[in-house]
């Protein structure tokens, strides 16, 4: 019986099987996307001879403007039932995804459509994102949401652990155009999932949506900037993430070119380190049990600023590596934690009418200003030069703390989630 409880645990049946479906499209989806990962620019230089301006566009530019695209998608999310959206949006990706290896077969790939696909899928992503969230708050009661974000956290982290590792064996073997396949793929099982999952999901409250107005484009950054609690968790979450992603470019062409290390060390640098997701995933709801939900977000937020200055220090040979993936993990271990914590603390302080411009406002900041911080970085490393950019990233990282919430919010009053009607 024992056996029995803790298998149905893991699997997610306590929190309904509609949510069981739902993980499962997750857990698929990302999976896809890390067997995929780095194929574009493999594509870009391999196939269509791209240059490194190329490959920098590749990644920054079609971010930021997937992000502008995905802008006016959030208010057009919130009047519409989310379940169908989901569908939709990874049948976009997946058809999208798709035509990647149809040109290349045919011979006809070219780097305009590479960007273009870049773009869709990033808006794609921003959509679902926000969609999913919002079905998520209507799908389970507040005090569940924790479990159900340490659990799609702990599959991130999985699929971050196993996805490069396979997709870099696909690619040696059968070429990168076969990860963006299974990538493709991918979104396809995790469209057919969600549609498993059944249940009722009510109509959205304003039915006059299809006569969306202009001033709702700007809702979720209204709703944000003017809660006390989300506003400093906001711009915590934004300049973090947008910090640490600057830096990354700049380490891998101090640790390739400068230090003389070798890809699979520089793989296995980042690889190693996410089984620290995984722990922090797994302890985010002890901690918040003993410690409170408020004191484990900033004691979290707080911890995970403090590693990222160590990459400044790095050096040549064993003790350089050892040095990286310590930082690595102890950053992701206190990220691992964080995530969860602050998904639900985010969600639990939202609306149920104002969750998909809301999340949908967050990540098309977060992506935005995450693609700006990376060229301005790019900048400073060639006048700087890397290490010192990192050191920089780094420092300007020790400050996030003070961005975090300093007081436990009041309780936003819930609405009631959907029965599981399956």
């Amino acid at each position: 019986m024992r056996s029995r409880h803790r298998l149905g645990h893991l699997l997610g049946h306590r929190l309904g099987r509609q949510f069981g479906w739902l993980w499962a499209a997750y857990g698929t989806s990302a999976l896809g996307t890390w067997l995929a990962f780095g194929a574009f620019p493999l594509i870009a230089i391999e196939v269509l001879d791209a240059g490194p301006a190329e490959v920098a566009a590749l990644s920054s530019v079609g971010a930021a403007v997937g992000a502008a695209v995905a802008v006016p998608l959030g208010p057009w999310v919130e009047f519409r039932r989310k379940r169908p959206v989901l569908i939709t949006v990874d049948l976009v990706r997946c058809v999208a995804l798709l035509t990647i290896p149809a040109a290349f077969a045919l011979g006809v790939l070219t780097f305009l459509q590479l960007l273009l696909v870049a773009v869709v899928v990033a808006a794609a992503d921003i959509t679902f994102r926000a969609a999913s969230g919002a079905y998520l708050k209507t799908l389970l009661p507040a005090e569940e949401l924790l479990v159900a974000h340490a659990r799609l956290e702990s599959t991130a982290w999985t699929t971050t652990i196993v996805g490069p590792p396979l997709g870099g064996a696909a690619i040696g073997l059968l070429g990168p155009a076969a990860t963006v396949v299974a990538d493709a793929v991918s979104h396809l099982l995790s469209a057919l999932g969600i549609r498993a999952m059944g249940g009722h999901e009510p109509p959205p409250g304003r039915r006059e949506a299809a006569r969306m107005r202009a001033g709702d484009l700007l809702d979720g950054w209204r709703y944000v900037l003017a809660d006390v609690t989300l506003r400093p968790l906001f711009f915590n979450t934004v300049l973090f993430n947008g910090l640490v992603m600057a830096a990354s470019p700049l380490l891998a062409v101090l640790m390739l070119g400068r230090l003389g290390f070798a890809p699979w060390q520089y793989g296995l640098a980042f690889a190693a380190p996410s089984i620290g997701g995984l722990l922090g995933a797994r302890s985010a709801r002890p901690l918040v049990t003993r410690f409170g939900q408020h004191q484990v977000l900033v004691a979290a937020g707080t911890l995970r600023a403090l590693w990222p200055v160590g990459l400044a220090f790095v050096g040549p040979g064993t003790g350089g590596l050892l040095l990286v993936i310590g930082v690595e993990l102890g950053l992701i271990l206190c990220c691992g934690v964080f995530n969860p914590v602050s998904a639900t603390y985010r969600l639990q302080r939202t609306a149920t009418d104002r969750a998909a411009r809301t999340l949908s406002a967050w990540a098309v900041t977060t992506k935005a200003t995450t693609a700006l911080l990376t060229a301005v970085w790019g900048v400073l490393g060639s006048l700087l030069g890397p290490r010192t950019a990192i050191g920089l990233a780094g420092a300007l990282l020790l400050a996030t703390p003070l961005l975090l919430p300093r007081h436990a919010p009041a309780p936003v009053p819930q609405s009631k989630p959907v029965p599981d009607r399956a």
